[in-house]
């Protein structure tokens, strides 16, 4: 059986690449006749420039403005004359030191993304393209446009180059769907801090919106990384899916249609992962070829009822198989990597109750 291992990150635990090597030399245990083919993935949110790294390209470090006051060591990747930008690399959750708290998301700013841009420009890139997603910023992308000189000066500087917003989200900038509702919260922020970045939005929107007459804040995507995405459709930029920018660059396609079975995973397969993510994108390209995906995640609230209307066979809790919360973040590559091996020495098994 020929196996393509294809996760996202898992949270703050492990990079996709991490999870890929994990979830593989798991499998090869408990299958060693099987082939067992790695190939990370990303939607655009932590980890995509290490994903788009495996296929070449040479990743460069630039020191940029973190999410609060220090500042932080920030790759990107440089192939030919695109720039691949990961926005978390700059003002991601894990760069505040701490779980996240309402001063946090208030404070938070996406200046080292702009900035990200501003060093990408000076090499000499006609193409920028932003990967959007794992931010702990709500700042409708206020600072990118900041370490650009301002909203004519960015304008001006990214003329004639051509910006795309990679992002599987949806959602707008503004109002309930909108970034501060929707993700103020899991980034720290109480209801009287998702009401005053909320605020802080509209004022921000209305800028953006008299500057170059289009309604940014209500395209889809306008709310991703914090509102990231309505600054970049301000500066002109095409949305694109972040998992479909990966796969392209890693020859998804040509690996699904030589597959027996996908393995994919992330952080928590729940509702929102129904909802475009990377897992069932991919669930979704497998069936195309008419390969069911295998899903690992570090924790699993969905029911099979929930999924059924996929070709998401199962679904299988690292947590669950680690006995806790705590030891599956501890032990996370171990932990994954034993639900894997176990998973693949019952695969016949329980794949045969389920036919």
């Amino acid at each position: 059986m020929r196996v393509i291992v294809a996760p996202d990150s898992f949270g703050e635990t492990l990079t996709a690449v991490e999870a890929a090597e994990s979830i593989s030399a798991g499998w090869r245990r408990g299958r060693p006749e099987d082939d067992v083919v790695t190939a990370p993935q990303s939607d655009g949110g932590p980890g995509f420039v290490d994903v788009l790294a495996t296929a070449g390209g040479d990743i460069r470090t630039a020191r940029v403005s973190g999410p609060l006051t220090a500042a932080v060591d920030a790759t990107w990747l440089f192939d030919s004359d695109t720039a691949y930008i990961e926005s978390a690399e700059a003002v991601g959750l894990g760069l505040l030191g701490g779980p996240p708290t309402r001063d946090t998301a208030l404070a938070a700013h996406s200046l080292g993304v702009g900035e990200l841009i501003a060093v990408a420009l000076e090499a000499g890139v006609k193409t920028v393209v932003v990967g959007l997603g794992g931010s702990c910023c709500t700042d409708g992308g206020r600072g990118l446009v900041e370490a650009l000189g301002g909203l004519q000066a960015a304008t001006a500087a990214t003329a004639g180059i051509q910006l795309v917003a990679a992002t599987d989200v949806e959602h707008v900038l503004l109002g309930e769907h909108g970034a501060a509702a929707v993700f103020g919260p899991q980034k720290g922020a109480d209801a009287e801090a998702v009401a005053v970045l909320e605020a802080s939005n509209a004022r921000w929107a209305e800028q953006l919106e008299s500057v170059t007459g289009k309604r940014v804040s209500s395209f889809p995507g306008a709310g991703a990384a914090g509102g990231i995405g309505a600054a970049l459709f301000a500066l002109g930029a095409q949305r694109r899916s972040g998992a479909d920018v990966v796969a392209d660059r890693t020859g998804q396609a040509a690996l699904l249609a030589s597959a027996d079975l996908v393995i994919t995973g992330e952080g928590k397969f729940d509702h929102q992962s129904l909802r475009g993510k990377l897992v069932t994108t991919l669930a979704s390209a497998g069936a195309a070829h008419g390969v069911p995906t295998l899903v690992f995640a570090g924790q699993v609230t969905l029911d099979e009822a929930d999924y059924a209307s996929t070709s998401i066979v199962a679904a299988k809790s690292v947590t669950d198989f680690a006995g806790s919360v705590e030891r599956a973040m501890e032990e996370a590559s171990a932990c994954l990597e034993g639900l894997a091996e176990h998973t693949a020495r019952e695969w016949n098994i329980w794949r045969g109750v389920r036919s």
